[in-house]
C-alpha cells in the first residue's frame, strides 16, 4: 500500500503512526552497529515502517539492498535523513523522479550532518549542560543531575522529532532549513558559554574555599597573571593537554607543602 498524496502533505493518523514508529525506531539505530557498514542495518530498521507502507508487505529486493549500503552519521540527525528518503522512497515508488538519486543522498548529507552534530551535541551542548549542573552541584543542589539530564536530552529530543517532520514534509529542502539555522555557529557560541561558565565556576569555587580557610579572597587575583601566562601559550599553538599537566602538578606541589 503506497503513501497517496493527501497522507503525504497532512498527518493524517497512517502518517502520525509511521512518523511516530520510526522516531522510537531512531533510539536503536546504532543497536546493530558493526565494523564493515556501520549503521547500515540500524537504518534500515529505522525505515522499515515507512517501507511496507510504501511498497507493501513484499518489499522489492533492490530497495533493501539500497539501504544494506554503508551509512554513518550522527544519530539524532539521522532521523531527518530517514524522514526525507522516506519522501524519496514514496515519490520513486510513484514513478515520479526524486531529483536525486536516493543512495547518492545519503552518501551527500551523512558526514556534513556527522560533523555537525559532533560539534553541536559532543562538543558544544554536553560541556554547557554539565557545567551548569556542577555549578548547581557545588552549591549542594540536589537536582543538578537532573538538571543536566533535561538540559541535553532536550534538545536532542528536538533535533530528532523535528528533524524527522523536516525531512519527511520537506525532502529535500530540509537541507536548506538546517542551513539557516547556522548549527556550527551556534557550537560555537556553546563552547563559549561552556568557556565562561568555567571561569565563573572557579572563581566561585575559589572564594568559597577561601571564605572556608578564613583566607581573603583578594588573595585569589594573584593567580590572573598565571591564567593569562596560559591564555598566551594556548593562542601560540602550546598543547592543552601539557597546560593541564602542568596546572595539576603544580596544584599538587603546593597542596603538599602546605
Amino acid at each position: 500500500m503506497m503513501l497517496s498524496r493527501k497522507s503525504e502533505g497532512t498527518m493524517s493518523q497512517p502518517v502520525r503512526l509511521l512518523l511516530l514508529k520510526t522516531f522510537v525506531r531512531s533510539f536503536l539505530l546504532q543497536t546493530s552497529w558493526n565494523f564493515e557498514r556501520l549503521q547500515n542495518l540500524g537504518f534500515l530498521f529505522m525505515i522499515l515502517p515507512g517501507l511496507r507502507i510504501i511498497y507493501g508487505s513484499r518489499i522489492p529486493e533492490e530497495v533493501l539492498e539500497r539501504h544494506k549500503d554503508y551509512f554513518n552519521t550522527h544519530p539524532y540527525f539521522a532521523p531527518m535523513v530517514a524522514g526525507a528518503t522516506l519522501r524519496m522512497e514514496a515519490t520513486l515508488a510513484a514513478g515520479e523522479d526524486p531529483q536525486v538519486d536516493i543512495s547518492s543522498f545519503k552518501k551527500m548529507v551523512m558526514a556534513p550532518f556527522a560533523a555537525i552534530g559532533d560539534s553541536l551535541f559532543w562538543g558544544g551542548v554536553r560541556p554547557l549542560a554539565a557545567i551548569i549542573a556542577l555549578f548547581m552541584a557545588a552549591q549542594g543542589s540536589l537536582w543538578a543531575p537532573l538538571v543536566f539530564l533535561a538540559l541535553f536530552n532536550l534538545p536532542h529530543l528536538v533535533c530528532r522529532g523535528g528533524g524527522l517532520l523536516l525531512g519527511y514534509f520537506g525532502g529535500l529542502r530540509a537541507i536548506e532549513s538546517i542551513q539557516k539555522f547556522h548549527l556550527p555557529d551556534l557550537s560555537v557560541r556553546c563552547k563559549e558559554g561552556s568557556i565562561i561558565l568555567l571561569g565563573v565556576m572557579c572563581a566561585y569555587l575559589a572564594h568559597k574555599g577561601c571564605n572556608l580557610q578564613d583566607i581573603p579572597s583578594c588573595w585569589g587575583f594573584i593567580i590572573l597573571p598565571v591564567a593569562l601566562l596560559f591564555a598566551r601559550f594556548a593562542r601560540q599553538g602550546v598543547s592543552s593537554m601539557f597546560l593541564i599537566l602542568v596546572t595539576t602538578t603544580s596544584l599538587l606541589a603546593l597542596a603538599l607543602v602546605f
